[in-house]
């Protein structure tokens, strides 16, 4: 059987991009199409891609394409339409801002597009830039937004089977696209059970992973902290990491990028996990926190809504207020001390159902692959 993957670009890694990798080792002879990539990126992340069978759109010959993604995105359609998959029994196509489930199969070709989520800012939810602040910008916005609002309907008519990383995004397909999905949830490394929490007792502070972006409501966190006096973790870099440093008081670290080893100690002697997203179709960076015993207090919505039980394995507050965050910790901190173990185990036992053995199990469970010899 032979497979193409196809992925939006492999130059910034989140969760969109461990989910390539892990249908990458899932299917380690297919050949992987994107539109550009950047080699010392892949080099962090994939060490093995030189590898790979890997081509690159003509956009990969576009000087400084990373910076200017954003507004080079009308070229999305012809970069998509360009590739040529004929040959391949199947194409699986790891979709999301770039939209590359509109790639074009033959008709022998059984296309399977995995929905990390819809553009975003085609359909005006939250996105890592505030882009309608800026007149000019919304100006040329608007009339190239609509063209390809048109195009990404079109496109998301073309794949045979649409797998959706959430019933969230589920929902959002058959609103956007007017089609019926799948929901398979992403794969979470689950820590080996020797590494998991009740090694040391937890410390009074909180942690938070994330890009550092508008969306991602790290300020309202920082806050928070300021307000009620605790230690405020926050793992990442993103565009906003200066401004953010700006307005920090001591009460607030950022580490940046670390390795899986420090992960492991930071979040093991944490008291919780604090996550602030709006509209995140599912958040892996929540769930890797469960899976070291970590209760979750979050921002009630989109997929977290799915993964965070109110008073189970953490809570979930309604509004974007220091009032209303506070109110969720401070359920979190009067827990007895059994009842807050009772809330860790419940983590752990959340996060195992994203394994990724389950999420290999579900995608080669799909008929078009439940041949497929690994």
């Amino acid at each position: 059987m032979k497979i193409a993957l196809v992925h939006d670009q492999l130059h910034e890694f989140g969760g969109a991009e461990r989910v390539f990798l892990t249908l990458k080792k899932i299917f380690p002879e297919a050949h992987v199409f994107t539109a550009y990539y950047t080699p010392s990126q892949l080099d962090k992340f994939a060490p093995s891609w030189r590898e790979w069978n890997l081509k690159a759109s003509f956009a990969q010959h576009i000087p400084f394409i990373s910076r200017f993604a954003s507004p080079l995105r009308f070229l999305d359609p012809w970069i998509w339409e360009s590739f040529d998959f004929k040959g391949y029994d199947v194409v699986i196509s790891s979709s999301g801002g770039h939209m590359c489930k509109g790639i074009i199969t033959r008709p022998e070709t059984v296309h399977i597009a995995y929905i990390h989520h819809q553009p975003r800012y085609l359909y005006y939810y939250a996105t890592a830039m505030d882009w309608q602040r800026y007149l000019p910008i919304k100006i040329y916005g608007y009339f190239i937004n609509h063209f390809l609002r048109l195009w990404d309907f079109v496109g998301s008519q073309r794949p045979d089977i649409l797998v959706a990383n959430s019933e969230e995004t589920k929902k959002r397909i058959k609103k956007f696209y007017r089609r019926e999905s799948v929901a398979i949830y992403p794969p979470v490394v689950i820590p080996n059970e020797n590494r998991k929490m009740f090694k040391k007792s937890k410390q009074s502070y909180f942690v938070t992973l994330s890009r550092l972006v508008a969306s991602k409501n790290i300020d309202l966190l920082m806050k928070t902290a300021k307000k009620n006096n605790f230690i405020l973790k926050i793992i990442g870099t993103g565009k906003d990491k200066d401004y953010l440093k700006s307005i920090a008081n001591e009460n607030v670290e950022f580490l940046g990028r670390v390795n899986d080893s420090d992960l492991a100690d930071i979040y093991m002697n944490a008291r919780g996990f604090l996550n602030a997203a709006v509209d995140e179709e599912f958040g892996i960076a929540p769930i890797e926190a469960m899976s070291y015993g970590l209760p979750v207090i979050a921002y009630a919505s989109g997929g977290l809504k799915e993964t965070v039980k109110d008073g189970k394995n953490g809570f979930l507050f309604d509004e974007l207020t220091e009032d209303a965050l506070t109110g969720a910790i401070l359920k979190l901190e009067k827990l007895f001390e059994n009842d807050y173990k009772k809330m860790c185990q419940a983590s752990i036992n959340e996060s195992k159902k994203y394994s990724e053995s389950e999420f290999k199990r579900k995608i080669l469970s799909l008929k078009p692959l439940s041949q497929y010899s690994t």
